[in-house]
């Protein structure tokens, strides 16, 4: 199957997809589609590329991806499956003007707000309940539900996941090189990773890589690589008690304790310690 596009499989009386995925680990590759997706995380943590940022994942999140946004959930195997909810519907679902009516004047923030992805940070619990009754409804009251959800969506707080909006697909090609790129990323960035192997990856010259990576992603590889470690960083802090930040900082593959709290306090705006500190466990 090519990377990009990716399509959402749709019976032909459904206009509006709810999906389940219980998997080992998610669906893991990197692709972008149509449709817009509200996903609940049930159950998994790991990390989540969308756009041109590195986030984590864990139980209780709910994420709406935009558009032609790419994106890949890289889940982290456990002793439950990975599970998570996700409605799929594009601006066009119910007809090509149906969001353009005056009723759903409302609704607008949500569609500007999806464009570039953003994750929910309030009203969770009335979420979460209507994400989870839109399984078990049918037709009519599958339709209004998931209004009243794209209304609770628009009023609830959020945080953007990415400050590059897509304004078009890329192509298969574009697509299996950043594909192979972020695997062999995903893989090895506990390891140093030279430019000059990577660009030979992509089958360019440095040079052109580093344009090829930074015009479809919004930044420079070593700045995604960073960002990846730092987050790889933070699971650790949550997770690992256990683990001091010398060992931590090894385990994400910085070359030095004193360069790991530089880049760390630079994306974070703490320092690994004070992060730690910070954290309710």
């Amino acid at each position: 199957m090519k990377v990009f596009p990716f399509k959402i499989p749709k019976p032909i009386d459904e206009h509006l997809i709810v999906q389940i995925d219980k998997e080992p680990i998610f669906y893991n590759r990197l692709h972008q589609h149509e449709e817009i997706q509200i996903s609940y995380i049930i159950n998994g943590n790991g990390k989540l590329l969308v756009g041109d940022s590195v986030q984590q994942f864990s139980a209780g999140d709910i994420y709406v991806i935009g558009s032609n946004l790419p994106h890949v959930f890289k889940s982290i195997a456990g002793d439950e499956d990975a599970h998570m909810l996700t409605v799929f519907f594009t601006d066009s679902t119910f007809g090509e003007h149906f969001f353009d009516l005056p009723y759903f004047k409302d609704l607008q923030n949500f569609f500007i707000n999806a464009a570039s992805g953003f994750i929910v940070k309030s009203n969770k619990n009335q979420l979460t309940h209507q994400l989870v009754a839109l399984q078990s409804q049918h037709k009519l009251k599958r339709f209004t539900s998931f209004l009243e959800l794209l209304e609770q969506l628009s009023k609830s707080a959020t945080e953007p996941l990415s400050r590059f909006i897509y304004a078009k697909t890329l192509s298969s090609n574009e697509g299996e090189r950043l594909q192979e790129i972020f695997d062999f990323v995903f893989k090895n960035f506990q390891h140093p990773i030279v430019l000059d192997d990577i660009s030979k990856m992509a089958y360019m010259t440095p040079n052109a890589f580093c344009r090829f990576f930074k015009q479809r992603t919004n930044k420079t590889f070593f700045q995604f690589l960073i960002e990846l470690r730092v987050e790889h960083a933070c699971q650790l802090l949550n997770s690992k008690k256990e683990l001091n930040i010398n060992m931590i900082s090894d385990l994400s593959g910085f070359n030095s304790i004193s360069n790991f709290n530089k880049k760390f306090k630079k994306i974070k705006g703490l320092t690994p310690t004070q992060y730690q500190k910070s954290l309710v466990f």
